[in-house]
């Protein structure tokens, strides 16, 4: 019942999760699954956005200024942050309801069929006829299942969770265990540089690598808080105060409004007299608005050149202080670019329990999600095979020492993952 995947940060909120992501089985992470979005048709592929007409090119026989180089260098920047987001986008919109609802439909899958070889466990500790090495076997497999299922989830398995809770464990294997966790704190502790908190609470692998992926969650939350606030402190910082305003400022404040307005009065609806052009004007108002508010200079720069056909050299005739404004506001865009670029990575690694980068490959993100969806259909069927042998008894008692054999070895060899 062993799987294959890559790096993890959770799936959202509201029910219990199974995988195996970072190299290591994640089904004693008690990670919480958000149920899939609703059914929606595969979106069509969007061109990327085409930044080839704002560069500014100087006459023949002529120089760019520093200006006008540093007005290309960021343009250039934002056009590369804006194709990575939309790549990334597009690959997202063709396959995270799929995954998400693969993943989501294994977990409670999962979770129903381990609850019911708990339950039936339970039952044959009560009634078959089992040797009293035999009871220590299933007692400690009905554990391991009580770690995975978090009780508090459930009347019923908190119920035997309870009446199992001051039950005697088999001393060598706890032992083997105890050892064993304390060879993965240690590996644990190197990657992430801190100790982890509380250790002598958990006495097996898979609970001290839970705990460990419950700190690490919480300091990437705080990591995330951190740079939101850092965000804010930035915006806070560049907005002038009032009468304190810089030139280049008012100059890049002027020159947005100026393309504003002459965006406004050219697509006016409501002169208008054609119905279809009226909606045409009417979808690409709607873009500008939006551009102005952000104050995304290449979006409305973009607008110009298509509504009112402005000759792009004109920008490489325009005061160096005009464009050292308006270098000014690209800046800003770019650092807006580069968190929201930050941003979907981090939540779309979150969402689908790989590691997204903008810049890997879209072949092997994809092979990685196909392997996780297939890591957690063997799940499901090896539970399934086991519920269905076990019905037998002298396959329940094969099974049981089968199962013991295994989490010795498991012990030995301890969990891989990210801190390997």
């Amino acid at each position: 019942m062993n799987g294959a995947g890559l790096d993890m940060n959770g799936l959202g909120a509201d029910r219990m999760g199974d995988y195996r992501c970072s190299g290591l089985n994640i089904r004693a992470f008690r990670l919480e699954v958000s149920p899939p979005l609703s059914e929606s048709p595969a979106p069509q592929p969007m061109p990327l956005t085409d930044f080839s007409g704002l560069a500014l090119r100087a006459p023949e026989q002529v120089k760019l200024s520093p200006a006008q180089k540093r007005f290309n260098e960021l343009l250039a920047r934002i056009e590369v942050l804006t194709h990575q987001i939309q790549r990334l986008q597009a690959w997202s919109d063709r396959h995270r309801h799929v995954h998400v609802q693969a993943l989501y439909t294994a977990a409670q899958q999962m979770r129903e069929l381990r609850k019911s070889l708990l339950l039936f466990l339970h039952e044959q500790l009560h009634s078959a006829d089992l040797t009293a090495q035999q009871q220590r076997m299933a007692r400690n497999k009905l554990r391991s299942l009580l770690e995975v299922l978090s009780p508090q989830a459930d009347p019923q398995v908190q119920a035997l969770a309870d009446l199992y809770a001051d039950d005697d464990v088999d001393q060598e294997e706890a032992e083997e265990l105890a050892e064993a966790a304390e060879r993965v704190r240690a590996k644990i502790e190197a990657a992430l540089g801190q100790p982890i908190d509380n250790p002598s609470l958990y006495r097996t692998p898979a609970a001290m690598v839970a705990a460990a992926m419950r700190q690490w969650q919480r300091q990437q939350q705080a990591g995330d808080e951190r740079k939101a606030a850092k965000r804010a402190a930035r915006k806070a910082k560049n907005k002038p105060e009032a009468g304190q305003a810089e030139v280049p400022q008012t100059d890049a404040k002027t020159t947005l409004r100026t393309i504003y307005r002459q965006l406004a009065s050219a697509l006016h609806p409501d002169r208008e007299p054609d119905e279809q052009e009226r909606a045409r004007k009417t979808a690409l108002m709607s873009e500008v608005n939006a551009a102005y508010e952000k104050a995304d200079l290449t979006t409305l720069m973009r607008l110009q050149m298509q509504v009112t056909q402005v000759d792009p050299l004109t920008s490489s005739r325009m005061a160096e202080d005009k464009l050292q404004a308006m270098c000014a506001l690209l800046k800003e865009q770019v650092t807006a670019l580069e968190d929201d670029l930050d941003q979907m990575q981090h939540r779309l690694s979150r969402e689908l329990c790989i590691a997204v980068r903008a810049d890997a490959d879209e072949a092997a993100m994809t092979q990685a999600l196909q392997r996780m969806q297939a890591d957690q259909r063997h799940e499901v069927e090896s539970l399934e095979a086991d519920l269905r042998r076990i019905g037998h008894e002298a396959e329940l008692k094969r099974w049981l020492k089968e199962q013991a054999q295994l989490a010795k070895e498991k012990a030995r060899q301890e969990p891989a993952g990210w801190w390997d």
